[in-house]
This record gives C-alpha cells, structure tokens and sequence, in this order.
C-alpha cells in the first residue's frame, strides 16, 4: 500500500505520543509503515481481569488503536482517523509477559477504512494469538491546523 502523505510516519508517532491512554497502559509503538502498525503493551497486575489474565478491555485498545493508526497511516495530510464500529474475537485467556496487536489495513476508501488487527501474546515460547479484531475506522479532515482533537463540546443536560 502507498501512503498518501509521505510524513505519515511522524504524523502516526505524533497522535500516539498525544494518547494519555495508551501510556497508562505502558503502551508503546513498535512499527509503522504503509497500511500497518504494531502498538506493544505488557502485562501488568493491575490491569487483570479476576481469574489474573490481561483485561479483554487492554486487549481490545491496543488492537483498537493499531487498527486506527494502520489508517491513519495511509490517510491524506491534514486528515486524522476515528474507529466507526470494531469487532473482537477473544480466542484464548490472554496470558503472557507482553502482548502486541498487528495491525493491517485490508482496504482503504476515500472515507472509510477496513483493517484487521492480529493480538499475539508473546513469551519465551514465542508467540500464541489471543485475539483479532475487523474495525472500520472514519478518515476525516482535521478541524483546525495542528490539532486533531475535536472541539470541546458543552454537556448537555
């Protein structure tokens, strides 16, 4: 796949750096190219769900923002990328020191974007697959030139 703007790589590693999110998670950005980007994150006590695996709700953001970043990757300048709908298939309790979501895009449109993310949690024994995600993801125009954050809106009530 080609990448419409050929700064893609600095713009992705620019919105991750901005996501308070992924770096509560320990998150981190592990390769970028053309269609496709790998967001690493380990294991923590903290974020187990009760019987002591990684959260479905870790597993799911990583693939969440792979998937996303694997568009914008491909997105023209001046655009950023919004997930529309995702689905998760969790295949197995994901148990591992760290785990890392593969992300490709399938296909790109003018406006929607289709990827995939792999999930594999990795240990000495290598890598198992916990789970894959299929997300659509909205590419848009940025509101206002160096930001990609949508405007505040006030709460309504």
């Amino acid at each position: 796949m080609r990448a419409a703007n050929p700064e893609y790589e600095a713009v992705v590693r620019a919105s991750f750096a901005r996501q308070t999110f992924m770096a509560a998670l320990g998150a981190t950005l592990e390769r970028v190219a053309p269609g496709e980007v790998e967001i690493a994150a380990p294991f923590r006590p903290e974020h187990a769900q009760q019987n002591g695996f990684l959260h479905a709700g870790v597993v799911t953001s990583i693939a969440d923002s792979a998937c996303g970043y694997a568009a914008l990757s491909l997105a023209p300048a001046g655009h950023d990328v919004l997930a529309v709908e995702f689905k998760i298939s969790l295949l197995r309790p994901a148990v591992a020191p760290r785990f890392v979501a593969v992300a490709r895009v399938l296909r790109a449109g003018r406006t929607l974007v289709t990827a995939q993310a792999d999930v594999f949690g990795e240990s000495a024994g290598g890598r198992e697959l916990v789970a894959v995600m299929l997300s659509t993801v909205l590419a848009r125009p940025i509101a206002s030139p160096g930001d990609s954050r949508p405007a505040p809106r006030a709460a309504s009530g």
